[in-house]
């Protein structure tokens, strides 16, 4: 398991360094305030996704677990 989610990071790590989540932190919900002299960001509709996709692919894993046990 420690081989797969090592091989599953080096290609999420790959995608990141190719631009493939560019897209990622220009969503709608995604709050920016540009001032001459400061930047806000908050990240809220990003946040809220990469939160959705976590739990359902924490929540299919665990239900592939659970069947093979």
């Amino acid at each position: 398991m420690l081989v797969a989610a090592g091989v599953v990071l080096a290609i999420a790590g790959l995608l990141v360094w190719a631009g493939a989540f560019r897209w990622f932190g220009k969503l709608p919900g995604d709050i920016r305030i540009e001032r001459p002299n400061s930047r806000i960001y908050f990240p809220l509709g990003s946040s809220l996704l990469l939160s959705v996709v976590l739990s359902l692919l924490l929540s299919l894993i665990m239900a592939i677990i659970r069947r093979f046990r």
